[in-house]
């Protein structure tokens, strides 16, 4: 009979996949401090573009990583028919900033693009003058420079319970503009609000957010999540239409 105090030992097979796992995860932070080091000494707004795939999804802190597809999908919605002048803002959503970061400049109306985001490391994507940290819990702390001047914004509450969608709205109210109906050079609109999140929070959106409806485009996370995610937006585009039934 086997003692149940014998050592638990692993398969070569098994010994192997780990060594690698273990090589590669060095290689990626190797990788992502060096990139940190450059960025704190001079950001170069023309650098090479940073995948998301250089950050580690964080789950304690609810971080998952859109689908490359769905990221440049959001992107692109949230560019549509934007000028020069369009403030546009994503909120806790990095892997949409990092796909627009890869957008060719002719599909790039605006300069104005920024970042919040709680995580720190995301400072690399958009240099200091784009980022700013940005903490649901105190949706009043918003930077100077945005509150109540975004046309654009992206929000996607990391946490799929009512008091993080619900702070997360008074910051989108804190960051929006109050005019929502100027047009952009094109004639297009330029208020649009986007919330991604889960279905289940349906009737909270639709709360916070009465300008918004359940669209029919159906975001995708890079590993898979059990919870079904969906687009809430006030606006309809090439991209989606509201969802009728």
């Amino acid at each position: 009979m086997e003692s149940d105090d014998e050592p638990l030992t692993l398969s070569a097979h098994a010994l192997a996949a780990l060594a690698q796992f273990k090589n590669e995860e060095k290689e990626r932070l190797d990788q992502f401090e060096s990139l940190y080091n450059k960025s704190e000494q001079q950001f170069d707004e023309n650098q090479k573009v940073v995948s998301i795939d250089a950050f580690k999804e964080d789950w304690q802190l609810s971080q998952f990583w859109y689908a490359d597809s769905t990221a440049v999908t959001l992107g692109k919605a949230l560019l549509e028919g934007a000028d020069k002048d369009t403030v546009v803002v994503i909120a806790s959503a990095p892997s949409v900033y990092a796909a627009i970061k890869s957008f060719a400049p002719e599909d790039l109306p605006t300069e104005n693009i920024y970042l919040l985001e709680f995580d720190d490391r995301f400072r690399l994507l958009a240099g200091s003058s784009h980022f700013s940290v940005y903490d649901y819990n105190y949706p009043e702390k918003i930077p100077p420079h945005l509150r109540n001047k975004c046309h654009r914004l992206l929000i996607d509450p990391p946490f799929l319970e009512e008091e993080c969608q619900t702070k997360s709205a008074i910051a989108a109210r804190n960051l929006l503009v109050a005019d929502k109906g100027e047009k952009t050079a094109s004639g297009d609109l330029k208020y649009k609000l986007i919330s991604s999140t889960g279905e289940r929070m349906k009737d909270i959106v639709k709360s916070n957010y009465p300008e918004t409806d359940l669209t029919d485009f159906l975001p995708e996370h890079k590993n898979g999540l059990s919870n079904e995610f969906r687009c809430y937006a006030s606006f309809e585009c090439k991209y989606w239409k509201f969802q009728t039934s």
